[in-house]
C-alpha cells in the first residue's frame, strides 16, 4: 500500500509534512525521533500536524538527517530551536558539509528561492524559519551502529551514491527502512535514478539495502509504502538504475558528447515524469552528474 498523506504509517511511525516532502516521527515508547529533515517550507505543516496529533514533543530526543542536501535538512534549524534537547545526528561527511560556509550560503539561497516560489518567504522571515545558518551535528552516525530509541532500534547503514554523506536507517522491530533518496525517487509509476555522486556506489547501496527484510519503506519524497509495495521497491529501483545507466551508455556511444547526452536525457525525463517530481534545474543537475560519471569512466570527460 502507498501512503502519501500525513498520518500513521504503522503504530510506531507517523508521516509528517507534505506529499512531495516528508519527514517521519518514530515513536519508541519512552522516547521518539524525527527521521529526515525535509524542505524548509513544510515547517508550518509539521508544526500544525504535531499539534493536531497531540505529539508529546518532550519525548523527541533525536533529529536524524539522512543526507545534507537542502531538501533534506530544511526544517532542522527551526525544530532544533523548538526542541533544544533533541540531538541532531548525521554522518561524518554530512557534519562537515553542514558546517562549510559555501554550503551554508548555497542552502540558504536555495531555501529562500523555494520559499519565494511557494509564497512563504515573508511568513518564514516573520516566524523565524527562513534563514539557514548551518547545522551543528551533535552525534556522528556510522555504518553498522545501533542506537536505542526507547524499545526500538535504529540500525545505521552508510549508503553513498546519491551523495557521499547518505545514510539509511533500518528499524528491525518494524521491518522499516528509512532510505531517503538513496533508494531512488518515485516518479509516477517509475523510479527516478538519483546517482548524483557516484553511480557505482549508488548501485552497490541499492543492493545493500535490498538485502534487508522490508515490510515498510519510507522515502522523503512522495510518502511511504507497506506490504508488497515496500518489499518490491528496491528491486524495482535496482532495475531502473541499470536501465538508465545503459541508456546513458547508448547515448554516449551515439553522440560521443556528454553535454549533448545530458541535454537529451533531461528532455526525456522532463517529458515522462510528473510535473511535481523535482524542479527542472535539479533534474538537469542530477542527470548531468550521472552522465559525467559514466562519460569519465569511458574516457569521454
Amino acid at each position: 500500500m502507498k501512503i502519501k498523506e500525513p498520518g500513521k504509517v504503522t503504530d510506531r511511525i507517523t508521516l509528517l509534512g507534505r506529499r512531495e516532502s516528508n519527514v517521519y516521527l518514530l515513536d519508541g515508547g519512552t522516547e521518539a525521533a524525527i527521521i529526515g529533515g525535509g524542505m524548509v517550507y513544510i515547517v508550518p505543516e509539521v508544526l500544525e500536524q504535531i499539534r493536531e496529533m497531540a505529539v508529546d514533543t518532550e519525548k523527541i530526543k533525536r533529529i536524524v538527517i539522512l543526507h545534507s542536501h537542502f531538501d533534506h535538512c530544511g526544517i532542522v534549524p527551526f525544530f532544533k530551536k523548538q526542541w533544544p534537547r533533541a540531538a541532531v545526528a548525521a554522518s561524518a561527511p554530512a557534519k562537515a558539509m553542514l558546517a562549510r560556509p559555501k554550503v551554508i550560503e548555497t542552502i540558504n539561497a536555495m531555501n529562500h528561492e523555494t520559499l519565494k516560489r511557494r509564497g512563504r518567504l515573508d511568513d518564514a522571515k516573520e516566524k523565524g524559519y527562513a534563514d539557514f545558518e548551518g547545522i551543528d551535528v551533535e552525534q556522528v552516525l556510522e555504518d553498522g551502529q545501533k542506537i536505542a530509541c526507547g524499545d526500538l532500534t535504529l540500525e545505521i547503514l552508510a549508503v553513498p551514491g546519491h551523495s557521499s554523506c547518505c545514510l539509511a536507517v533500518y528499524v528491525p522491530e518494524q521491518k522499516a527502512l528509512f532510505a531517503s533518496d538513496a533508494g531512488g525517487i518515485e516518479a509516477g509509476d517509475e523510479i527516478f535514478t538519483a546517482a548524483n555522486s557516484d553511480f557505482d556506489k549508488y548501485q552497490q547501496s541499492l543492493e545493500k539495502m535490498a538485502g534487508l527484510d522490508i515490510a515498510v519503506y519510507l522515502a522523503e519524497h512522495y510518502g511511504a509504502r507497506t506490504g508488497q509495495e515496500a518489499a518490491n521497491f528496491l528491486n524495482r529501483s535496482i532495475s531502473a538504475a541499470a536501465e538508465f545507466r545503459t541508456r546513458i551508455e547508448q547515448s554516449l556511444a551515439q553522440t560521443g558528447d556528454p553535454e549533448k547526452t545530458a541535454k537529451d536525457l533531461v528532455a526525456e525525463k522532463m517529458e515522462n515524469s510528473p510535473s511535481d517530481l523535482l524542479p527542472a534545474e535539479i533534474i538537469s543537475m542530477i542527470v548531468g552528474q550521472m552522465v559525467y560519471f559514466v562519460a569519465k569512466q569511458k574516457g569521454l570527460a
